[in-house]
């Protein structure tokens, strides 16, 4: 048998051109139609009756208040997800124990449960007819309904990001180099330190952004456990659908416009760090390796 030539491979491989602008086609009138067109929606109900009703909307107090309850949660959620996604990514990847396969099991449960069966879950543990509700109205703690139930719900949702980031990226680099630091006296936090974070960073930061990008957005667990109380347990999500409801439309577009802007900046972000972990890492030789 002949051997193939590249420009033979390269025909056999090639699409008809009407095909190829079919598909381009279809691609761009589905970006349009599901992704731009709703974006442009956001930004005319917010904007169409003027700037001034657009910042009252978003400067009122129970505004300010949603505004401040997602970043408080954020700030949170994120930190606490990041510590686990770590500790769970390089436990998983660096050693060999019992119960492995639970431990990613378990950090892939808030994608097989509903955000709103895990709200009820807290509700049935944490709530005043719950499991724990009279020792907490006895020792006077408030979850449900308050501040911890919100930031619970959201690390309950948000916890897999950065974990899930991390396995991949840490099974492709092997564990050669955190062996090599070991036989040569280092410590494990100067192991972790030294070799393992510089290797990870930025797969890191887009488990990060994600992950943020989802505590602020979370709407199912977090109206759960909320309590829905104006000024005060409501995120900008919530306050969204309270303004709604009340036919309040531009201050309603208003606040979503707020986390229209989040996710253009968590895209921005994303598709930077994605560029940056192509090109600092062999992953996609390794993938195509795999495939």
């Amino acid at each position: 048998m002949g051997t193939v030539t590249r420009f033979e491979r390269s025909n056999a491989t090639r699409e008809p051109r009407w095909v190829k602008y079919t598909l381009i086609s279809t691609a761009l009138i589905f970006f349009g139609f599901f992704l731009l067109l709703p974006l442009f929606a956001v930004f005319f109900e917010a904007l169409h009756k003027g700037w001034e009703v657009y910042l009252k909307a978003i400067s009122n107090a129970d505004a300010l208040s949603a505004i401040k309850l997602t970043v408080i949660t954020a700030l949170i959620s994120v930190p606490l997800n990041l510590v686990f996604g770590i500790a769970a990514a390089w436990a998983i990847t660096k050693f060999d124990f019992r119960g492995k396969q639970l431990l990613l099991t378990l950090i892939d449960l808030p994608f097989s449960v509903s955000p709103v069966i895990a709200g009820m879950i807290f509700v049935l543990v944490f709530g005043a007819q719950g499991w724990w509700g009279a020792w907490l109205i006895e020792h006077d703690l408030k979850i449900i309904f308050a501040v911890p139930g919100i930031v619970l719900a959201t690390l309950f949702v948000s916890f897999p990001f950065v974990a899930r980031e991390l396995i991949p990226l840490m099974e492709a680099q092997g564990r050669e180099e955190e062996e090599a630091s070991t036989v040569l006296g280092a410590s494990g936090w100067q192991t972790f330190f030294k070799v393992t974070l510089p290797n990870i960073k930025w797969g890191l930061l887009y488990g990060i952004v994600l992950c943020n990008a989802r505590s602020m957005g979370e709407f199912g667990a977090v109206s759960v456990v909320s309590g829905h109380i104006r000024g005060q347990t409501n995120t900008i999500p919530l306050h969204v659908e309270i303004l709604y409801n009340e036919y309040n439309i531009a201050a309603a577009f208003a606040m979503a416009s707020i986390l229209a802007l989040l996710a253009l900046l968590t895209l921005v972000i994303k598709t930077y760090v994605e560029w940056r972990l192509k090109h600092e890492t062999n992953l996609e030789p390794i993938y195509e390796r795999q495939a």
